[in-house]
Order: structure tokens, then sequence, then C-alpha cells
């Protein structure tokens, strides 16, 4: 059985619900998000809770059942609270600043990376080593974080680049050098 199918979703006051036809909308105080999962998967309402429930034991229904679930819950989340990923930028002369909604890195290459935020999408820019991500759809989030990540990771000797916020960098020795001389 899948202990996170199982779990309900819990519906929050101001919070629409819609299923129709294989397609979840979710509408919120902060917007509108919609899914579509398979149109076998059933979905049962019951005082401020939404349940997810597989019509058989059939190996692909196992698999969606947990899966269809987590997706709704994720689309409830974000239209009620949204979704932040932090990042950090390390290094000598290595800041972020926005132009409007474009984020601007000076990562040491001889050009600075403009990067334009997709629909539905905000940067932060807390200090000029700290930025945050932040959106209503959590799979763009991490995609969009994971996209600015990717223009300079860290790297394993001096730890520079940009790392998700309490990211843990594995660091490596450099040359062993002369010794004894």
């Amino acid at each position: 059985m899948s202990r996170i199918g199982l779990q309900p979703i819990t519906i929050p006051s101001g919070v629409d619900v819609n299923i129709n036809e294989g397609v979840v909308a979710v509408k919120g105080p902060k917007g509108e998000l919609s899914q579509r999962v398979h149109p076998e998967m059933v979905f049962s309402r019951d005082n401020g809770t939404l349940s997810v429930a597989r019509p058989n034991d059939e190996r692909m229904f196992r698999q969606l059942h947990g899966l269809t679930r987590t997706l709704v819950n994720n689309m409830v989340i974000g239209v009620t609270n949204g979704y932040r990923k932090d990042l950090e930028i390390q290094g000598v002369g290595y800041r972020s600043a926005l132009e409007g909604k474009t984020l601007v890195l000076n990562v040491g290459f001889s050009h600075q990376v403009r990067i334009e935020p997709p629909a539905g999408i905000e940067f932060v820019v807390d200090t000029p080593t700290r930025l945050a991500v932040t959106g209503i759809d959590k799979q763009l989030v991490g995609e969009v974080a994971a996209k600015i990540r990717s223009v300079r990771p860290p790297e394993p000797y001096k730890g520079k680049g940009i790392r998700y916020a309490g990211e843990q960098i594995r660091r490596k020795a450099g040359k062993a050098g002369k010794v004894g001389k």
C-alpha cells in the first residue's frame, strides 16, 4: 500500500479544487495551477479534505497513487503559501543584482549573465551574495533554481560558485606541493 497516497490532502479555506476528466485545477489566493493526472484515479472530497484512491492494484496504478496525491498536494501548498528556493554565491567579486525583473549575475566570466524569469517566477535578491527564486509551482521554482546554479556550479577546491542555501560541498585537497626543500 502507498503510505503517501493514503494520506488525505487538507484543503484550506479560500482554495478551490476542481477535478474534471483527468485535469485537476487548484485556485487560491496566490494564483491558479492545473495538472493532468491519470483519468482513472479516483478523487473523493470530505469536510475540507481530498483523498486519492486507485481503481485497482495493478502495478501502474500503485505507482501513480502516491505521485498523484503529491502533485495535487504541492499545488494546494503552492497557491496558499508559495515556494522559495534560496541560493548563495561564494567567490571574490561574485554578486547578483536585479534590473527590473531580470537577474544579473557577475560570477567570474568576461560578461554578465542575465536570466529572465519565466511566467509565475520572481527573483528576490536579499544581499549581493544571497538570492531566492519564488513562485507557486514547486517544479518550476526548482527548475529555475537549478538553471541559476548551473551557470557557475561550486567547484571542489575553493568552493567558489553558486550553491543552494545550506548545501555542503565536498572539498578536495589541492596539490601536495614541494615538501622539505
